[in-house]
């Protein structure tokens, strides 16, 4: 080892070994304090672009979760409404059926029959217009190609599209008046509306079966995402955050490090001091 007073090479090694030092224990501590070890592009850059890629994709998987909730809200409640409708036109066909008995019939009775028909008639008509999702009527037939986005991109296969058929007495041939009126007043009119009602059953129940398959579907997807989700969280977790216990040694060993960096720079900054001792 030479000894010259104007360069001081072991103090500027020292100096160089701590600067180090102390950068190093500056992003440890950053890490620590966040919780991240990655933060920006600087810290990794490939990292931090694949990191953003698996963040966009949880929180469009979360998003999708909520819209197909909102999917199986909607067709429950219309699915709840056919329930109702298979019900009346259950009972509509009783009554035909009833009133087509002509050996036990009177015109009182087919009188108090047509009454309660009739009302029950309203009633298809009450729920087919009423039943709505936030102001939108599911049951009028304009319910038609509607778009549901349960996963996390763009793409067809993230999306399922719905239509409701209508389901009001016109549409189902069973209305009080118009075109397709039916009644149950006399012994032949009940006849006929015992095969129109009978028929409106199996519409109402056709459609229904759709919408129930159709909610199968999304609840399967729901179900997909959720776990999807889920996984694509625990790869992000283990990209970009921080090994707590890791850290935590890396950063006992940098203070050590970071002690000993700062005696051997006053060490080395003492050393040209001996030079006075070769001065007689």
């Amino acid at each position: 080892m030479s000894l010259s007073i104007n360069t001081n090479i072991a103090a500027i090694d020292a100096y160089n070994n701590l600067n180090n030092t102390s950068n190093a224990m500056q992003t440890t501590i950053q890490q620590l304090s966040s919780g991240l070890q990655i933060q920006t592009a600087a810290d990794n850059a490939s990292g931090y672009v694949i990191s953003q890629g698996l963040q966009t994709q949880a929180n469009g998987l979360g998003v999708a979760i909520n819209n197909g909730q909102n999917a199986i809200s909607v067709l429950q409640i219309a699915s709840g409404a056919m329930n109702q409708q298979v019900s009346i036109l259950q009972r509509m066909n009783e009554l035909a059926t009833q009133a087509a008995n002509q050996g036990a019939t009177n015109p009182n009775s087919l009188a108090a029959d047509q009454q309660e028909f009739q009302a029950l008639q309203n009633q298809l008509d009450q729920i087919a217009n009423s039943t709505s999702f936030g102001g939108t009527s599911l049951l009028t037939g304009s319910y038609t190609n509607q778009v549901f986005q349960i996963g996390a991109y763009a793409s067809s296969v993230d999306q399922v599209t719905v239509s409701i058929g209508a389901l009001t007495t016109g549409a189902l041939s069973v209305a009080a008046s118009g075109s397709f009126a039916i009644s149950i007043g006399t012994v032949s009119a009940a006849i006929s509306a015992m095969a129109a009602v009978q028929s409106a059953i199996m519409s109402v129940a056709s459609v229904e079966a759709s919408v129930g398959a159709v909610q199968n579907q999304i609840q399967a997807v729901v179900a997909n995402d959720t776990v999807g989700q889920q996984n694509v969280q625990a790869a992000n977790s283990s990209l970009v955050d921080t090994n707590m216990a890791q850290a935590m040694t890396t950063f006992s060993s940098q203070q050590v490090l970071m002690q000993a960096g700062v005696a051997m720079l006053s060490q080395a900054q003492a050393l040209p001091q001996l030079i006075l001792k070769l001065i007689p």
